[in-house]
């Protein structure tokens, strides 16, 4: 027999081809031939030839893995015989059976004797991957590095595929600290193989033992290095601070694209690596060549606009002769993106920085390109399982017919990641989104595309606390924020799939606080748009229990409060309470005030509040205000009236040239009055961490001759605290602050209390979004009755 050839045909002979589909594979080991060997077309033999035909040659055609002998073998058709499609059907029958195979073609070529040649083009079933083995591998499992080449056993072995693996390998190994891991593919780099070894060679952990940084002057290392992901070891330990040379080299676009973004165009960054002799240790220096920093020479909006183009120009923030900074840029952009996006327009509007090459100055200019306004058509939701559409669609000021104002569009994400219901994750792509079906830029109506992901909305939360005015405390916490009280479990199916009770965008949260001095346990329920409308209703009841120097107070009871959120910063709330409120552990030398009250005590009471607030943050402000006027009028066992106002103010005195570290002055204030009729338990008290420092919790007041604190029925709270960051990424800031006020029997100032100190906030982001505050406050005025307390401070973890 002869080797296999490329068929090339004889001249002016016919050829026939004989084909087996696919499914001629064997199944469990029973041969099965799906198709049986058919000529393609009908086959014409040469007026000259014999009655028989006779075999002239068997050519085997597209065999890579499988030997050409072993597949001749089991070949019945020779050379010499008299050529039979019985015979070839079996031959391919028997081919199939060695699973070796996925397709088998027979064709025919004629000789001008009139005999054939048989040609068997084979496509071979791709060698399946038998066994990985990862040589050398001590300090990674197989799951992990099999995750990482994304190898398994019985896939087909694909050489190239398996080549990459390696490169993954050692990516792997680089960002796990060991630079100097290598990888060789000893098997598995050809078709025929049927397993993949991999030799690796881990090498040692290499770690970071300072990051420097040359040339700066804008701003100052500490502040560079919250800027790349690379970091140095722990107080020089082997702790923290694996090296990885790819994300070194990352580091050194980072820093270029930020000092590119505050106007230093020319920046150019370069990384040196020091290595201790032991090679396990390296110190990175990055050089920075920052050059010259830009200016604004012009700034101007072009393009053809139907809108006059200095009233455009109002609407920018970047004037000539700023540095300048890309964050202002994209500011503009914004502006004026919201400007026609008010009116139903989306623009095109790019942002083009024009740098000039005689001096360090640039021109900003914003070309529009105008489309025609839109209206609203359809609201479309996709995505939500289990969340009702009315959730979602209260949170989305965009309804049918209406002009079509994309700046809303923005709003309603934001909205709807507020809620918390849904995947939030930016980073990997994950996030509501709002947005524009615009397939035919001609049509004037527009549907709108909401698309959510659920996400869990359930949570069980365990924390500690301790602080200087309540002591230690625990915290259990179980928080569902997509309540529906309105839908109950319909079958078991209900409750594992997590649908019960599930989808109205209502809170329900229980929590237990069992503590060495207070002891609070509360179950809450909210709906935050009843139905459908702006009002919110919150309906809580509540145990709690708090150990005074002067007596135990229990209170059990039940609020009912109805909200109205009158626009962006505006709210108003109607509140009911209904308490029974015990009093005891009271000394029988005790004053009037609080024999009087032992025992139980009903109280109810109605009480309005307004609020405005405009802060920037509700963790730390450092812009904005806060406002709130409340009354409440108390009836029961005792009748009085009760009036309040909080007040916080936050003022920004100076930031980083980055727009980092900002030092805040921040202002809080109180003024509260009871009538004369209000029981002790409902006066107010001053003194400890969130009233006046440098005083006991409950430590200031009017006293009685033996020393009871009796409460007032006026008090007036002043605060003026300075934060200063001392930590490039701000989670360590230092605070002096001043103190005063007072707790008068009746509406007085004559004995105003002032106190002075300092402090310390750090955040902690594993111990949650509370700092820890320690704080050191010195009376300058006080009382002779007022109990001080030098140090004060609040510690707390939830998870």
């Amino acid at each position: 027999m002869k080797a296999t050839e490329r068929v090339t045909g004889g001249v002016g002979t016919p050829a026939r081809r004989l084909s087996l589909a696919l499914g001629g594979l064997l199944l469990g080991g029973t041969a099965c031939l799906a198709q049986q060997v058919l000529p393609s077309a009908p086959a014409d033999r040469p007026p000259t030839s014999p009655a028989k035909v006779m075999v002239a040659d068997v050519r085997p055609q597209g065999l890579h893995n499988v030997p050409p002998g072993q597949v001749m073998a089991l070949i019945q058709t020779r050379v010499g015989q008299e050529y039979k499609k019985a015979t070839v059907e079996e031959d391919v029958r028997r081919l199939y059976q060695t699973r070796s195979f996925r397709n088998i073609q027979v064709v025919e070529q004629y000789t001008n004797d009139g005999n054939v040649i048989v040609y068997f083009q084979f496509q071979e079933v791709p060698s399946l991957v038998q066994d990985i083995i990862y040589q050398g591998a001590k300090h990674a499992g197989v799951d992990d590095l099999n995750g990482v080449t994304g190898l398994r056993k019985g896939v087909p072995l694909n050489p190239a595929a398996n080549q990459q693996a390696c490169f993954k390998i050692v990516q792997f190994y680089n960002e796990k600290g060991r630079p100097f891991a290598s990888c060789q593919l000893v098997e598995g780099g050809h078709s025929s193989d049927s397993r993949v070894v991999f030799s690796i060679t881990e090498g040692p952990i290499a770690r970071v033992c300072s990051i420097d940084f040359v040339g700066n002057q804008f701003v100052n290392a500490a502040r560079l290095r919250t800027q790349i992901n690379s970091s140095a070891k722990f107080l020089h330990l082997n702790l923290g601070g694996k090296f990885n040379p790819a994300m070194t080299d990352n580091d050194v676009l980072k820093l270029e694209e930020y000092y590119r973004g505050f106007g230093y165009h020319d920046v150019r960054v370069a990384r040196e690596l020091q290595w201790e002799p032991d090679q396990q240790n390296v110190h990175v220096i990055f050089h920075i060549q920052e050059g010259a920093r830009y200016k604004v020479h012009g700034v101007d909006v072009i393009g053809e606009s139907t809108q006059p183009r200095e009233q455009l120009l109002g609407l920018t923030q970047v004037k000539p002769g700023e540095n300048i900074d890309q964050g202002k840029i994209k500011a503009d952009l914004t502006r004026l993106q919201d400007y026609y996006g008010y009116r139903g327009s989306d623009p095109e509007i790019i942002e083009n920085v024009v740098y000039r090459v005689d001096q360090p100055e640039a021109d900003i200019q914003y070309k529009v390109v105008e489309k025609p306004p839109a209206t609203v058509g359809q609201v479309i939701i996709v995505g939500n399982e289990v969340t009702k559409q009315n959730v979602i669609l209260r949170q989305v000021p965009l309804y049918p017919g209406q002009v079509l104002t994309y700046p809303d569009l923005r709003l309603a994400e934001r909205n709807l990641a507020r809620l918390n219901i849904f995947e939030n994750n930016p980073e990997q792509g994950i996030r509501p989104t709002v947005s524009v079906i615009d397939d035919n830029p001609e049509n004037p109506v527009k549907d709108v595309l909401i698309n959510v992901q659920e996400t869990a909305t359930g949570s069980l939360l365990f924390g500690v606390g301790v602080n200087s005015d309540a002591g230690l405390t625990g915290s259990i916490v179980l928080n569902e924020r997509n309540f529906d009280i309105l839908r109950p479990p319909t079958s078991l199916d209900d409750l594992l799939s997590g649908r019960a009770w599930r989808g109205g965008g209502q809170e329900f949260r229980i929590e237990a606080v069992p503590g060495t001095q207070l002891q609070r346990y509360t179950a809450s329920w909210r709906e935050p748009f009843l139905f459908d409308s702006p009002y919110s209703l919150g309906v809580s009841g509540y145990y709690y229990d708090r150990v005074f120097n002067e007596d135990t107070d229990s209170r059990l009871g039940a609020r009912v409060t109805l909200g109205r959120k009158l626009n962006q910063y505006w709210n108003a709330s109607l509140g009911l309470r209904v308490e029974e409120v015990g009093i005891h552990d009271v000394a029988s030398w005790a004053p009037p005030d609080y024999l009087d009250v032992v025992g139980n005590n009903f109280l109810v009471g109605l009480r309005g509040d307004v609020t405005y607030d405009s802060r920037d943050s509700y963790l730390r402000a450092t812009e904005g205000s806060m406002l709130d006027i409340g009354f409440e009028e108390v009836t029961g066992d005792y009748t009085f009236p009760v009036l309040s106002l909080e007040a916080n103010k936050y003022f920004t005195i100076y930031q980083r040239p980055d727009q980092s570290g900002r030092h805040v002055l921040a202002y809080h204030g109180e003024l509260a009055w009871a009538g004369s009729n209000t029981p002790v338990f409902e006066r107010f008290f001053a003194g400890g961490f969130r009233s006046m420092r440098g005083f006991e919790f409950r430590g200031v007041g009017p006293f009685s001759d033996t020393g009871y604190n009796l409460g007032g029925d006026f008090m007036v709270l002043n605060s003026l605290e300075y934060q200063l960051p001392i930590k490039a990424n701000d989670q360590i800031y230092l605070v002096g602050f001043v103190d005063s006020g007072t707790v008068e029997s009746k509406i007085s100032l004559a004995d105003y209390r002032v106190s002075a100190g300092f402090g310390i906030r750090i955040v902690v982001p594993l111990l949650g979004p509370v700092p820890i505050a320690l704080d050191f406050g010195f009376p300058i005025v006080k009382d002779p009755n007022d109990r001080t307390q030098v140090f004060s401070f609040w510690v707390g973890f939830f998870h």
